[in-house]
């Protein structure tokens, strides 16, 4: 499974940066000949693209690496931070695309109108990054990556973009030519609204957010059958980057010796490591059964 997610995440880059290389030159290029500011806006995002691309490359390799002394859990939680980098590109590219376009919409002598070479990369752009965006994001899913699955989603939003463009384009050649710089407009705020989804799920991998309910009743369910009891309470999962740990309670026979009541404990965590790859560490706490116990109280003080 690692070796598969190692592969699988570095050629998922790997694609999206020589991919996005050849649209930022295409769209630049072609934006700058036929006088379309949108597709100049759109070769600016694209150029993000392989800024962002970089970025979660490395965020993704980092991430690999095994845990050490100064890091006991592993290094996962550098995909997320990686995410948050490519916020931080993407707030930087959508403040100058959008302040270009208002310059352009409060001076309209600036405004040329772009011809139908625009109109074309339009379409070759909306295909490609299709294309693109749902390989890089099907690969970050298989792979339970952070960072890959946000550079999908910044690719996702050049689809919306090229369509804009394509429709400024033809829009602007029927006499309407103020709608090119709009687009500009238009697309600045997709990707501020591609950003603020990007830093909300990685913050929320950093802050330690509550897991979905499936992942919980799962872990729930292999402590209940492994320790042949249904007592397994007090789950909290962590997450790591792509995977997570796992601390949970289950209650047992008070007579029980400390040697039987720890075999169980191991028997839990293994099996709850063998049957959900995303969880690498897994620590069971066995306590009587009916013990009275307020598992707040030390989050509490």
């Amino acid at each position: 499974m690692d070796e598969f997610r190692s592969e699988g995440g570095k050629k998922a880059a790997k694609v999206a940066i020589i991919a996005n290389c050849c649209l930022t030159v295409l769209n630049i290029t072609v934006g700058i000949i036929s006088g379309s500011y949108g597709l100049i806006s759109e070769g600016a995002h694209t150029l993000s693209d392989v800024a962002t691309s970089v970025i979660a490359y490395f965020g993704f390799v980092v991430g690999q690496k095994p845990a050490d002394k100064e890091h006991p859990i592993g290094h996962g939680r550098a995909e997320a931070i990686s995410g948050l980098v490519i916020v931080i590109f993407l707030a930087i590219v959508a403040y100058e695309i959008i302040t270009g376009a208002f310059d352009k919409i409060f001076h309209p002598n600036l405004i040329t109108i772009p011809d139908t070479f625009a109109a074309i990369m339009a379409v070759v752009g909306i295909f490609v990054n299709l294309k693109i965006s749902d390989y890089i994001i099907k690969i970050g899913k298989e792979i339970n990556s952070p960072a890959i699955v946000a550079d999908g989603k910044h690719q996702k939003t050049d689809i919306f973009s090229s369509v804009a463009v394509l429709v400024g384009v033809v829009v602007s050649n029927m006499g309407f030519p103020i709608l090119d710089p709009i687009v500009g407009l238009i697309i600045g705020l997709l990707i501020i609204k591609t950003a603020y989804e990007i830093a909300k799920e990685n913050i929320d991998n950093i802050m330690g957010k509550v897991p979905s309910p499936e992942l919980i009743k799962r872990v729930e369910n292999i402590a209940n059958a492994s320790a042949n009891t249904n007592t397994a309470h007090n789950i909290r999962i962590d997450y790591f980057g792509s995977y997570a740990t796992v601390t949970l309670h289950i209650e047992l026979d008070g007579n029980m010796t400390l040697d039987e009541s720890h075999k169980i404990a191991h028997k839990v965590e293994n099996d709850i490591l063998e049957n959900i790859p995303i969880i690498k560490s897994a620590l069971v706490h066995t306590c009587p059964i009916g013990l009275d116990y307020d598992h707040q109280q030390e989050i509490d003080k």
